[in-house]
């Protein structure tokens, strides 16, 4: 599939904003975090800024973006409404929480259901985005349950990164608690993508050449395998731009080692190096985590549109996907 730069922006952005979202509910609900109103405007900006820009920069891929809206009327049958009506429902929880966080301080009374709320909130959004990419069929390397637990915990993963870096600015005194919640999503975070990239590699493709076209029957199985002599079309199409697009062999094992270094055992070693460390060391090697995995997990998102294959493109030369 062709990797469009809005969105990839769109997942890494809004699911870093969520996961943030996420931490602040839930770490707020158990009074965690701190009660000041500048913790609050920083952690609160940041994740909504973040999920916002993520928003609307999802919309640039869309051929008449000033219609986007009318997507929300169908989340009946398709997840893409589902995640823009959840996405929309998260503001609410999560506005509220953030402004009585400001005036009254966090883990306190009521604000507890408000905070577990936004966290419920933005798991459901970040599920139904997942799911935009794994309910498709035509995309076997999509169509699996990998695709919305790498989601999760990506999101998880990079909001936990962000809350560390938090946690060392304001100097928290839980901050070893940010700190392991981060240790422990990078992790789950390399354990999933593992797991991922070791499924698709192993998964019998779900059609063929012989498939698609019908002559891969038993019947017709002595004639051997289907070629494709000729192309379909002349020039490139709509179908071969955004669905043909192809990523050489070597070019993708390079990738995945950055994405390896770069997303998880560069975020890990910095954040374990931040706990040990005080003061502004720990400020200089949670910021480089944070930037790290930024730069590894835009490359993760890319390497996930690009390997993926469309079963269209067995009509124009794939043998198999």
């Amino acid at each position: 599939m062709h990797p469009a730069k809005s969105v990839i922006f769109f997942t890494t952005a809004s699911g870093a904003g969520y996961g943030l979202l996420f931490w602040l509910g839930l770490y707020g609900s158990l009074g965690l975090l701190p009660a000041g109103a500048w913790f609050a405007v920083v952690g609160f900006g940041l994740a909504l800024i973040l999920v916002t820009a993520g928003l609307i920069s999802s919309t640039f891929h869309l051929g008449h973006p000033e219609r986007a809206w009318r997507a929300l009327s169908q989340w009946r049958s398709s997840w893409l409404s589902r995640e823009g009506v959840a996405a929309i429902v998260t503001y609410v929880p999560a506005g509220l929480y953030g402004l009585a966080w400001l005036i009254v301080g966090s883990g306190t009374g009521w604000m507890v259901i408000l905070g577990l709320l936004t966290a419920l909130a933005c798991v459901a959004t970040v599920i139904c985005t997942s799911m935009i990419y794994g309910s498709l069929k035509a995309i076997p390397a999509w169509h699996t349950g990998w695709t919305p637990a790498a989601y999760l915990v990506f999101a998880a993963m990079s909001g936990a990164v962000l809350l560390s870096l938090l946690g060392h600015l304001w100097r928290l005194p839980t901050v070893l608690v940010t700190d392991i919640t981060a240790l422990v999503a990078i992790a789950a975070g390399a354990l999933v993508k593992f797991g991922y990239w070791h499924a698709i590699a192993r998964a019998a493709p779900t059609s063929t050449a012989e498939s698609a076209t019908g002559l891969g029957t038993a019947a017709t199985a002595t004639r051997g395998k289907v070629r494709l002599i000729d192309p379909p079309h002349t020039m490139d199409n709509y179908l071969l731009t955004e669905m043909g697009y192809r990523v050489a062999r070597k070019h993708a094992t390079v990738l995945r080692d950055i994405v390896w270094a770069a997303a998880f055992v560069l975020p890990l070693g910095c954040v374990f190096v931040a706990l040990l460390a005080a003061g502004v060391g720990g400020m200089v090697f949670a910021t480089l985590a944070v930037l790290s995995m930024a730069v590894g997990l835009a490359i993760e998102r890319w390497l996930f549109f690009a390997e993926a294959k469309h079963v269209v493109t067995l009509y124009y030369g794939e043998s198999a996907a």
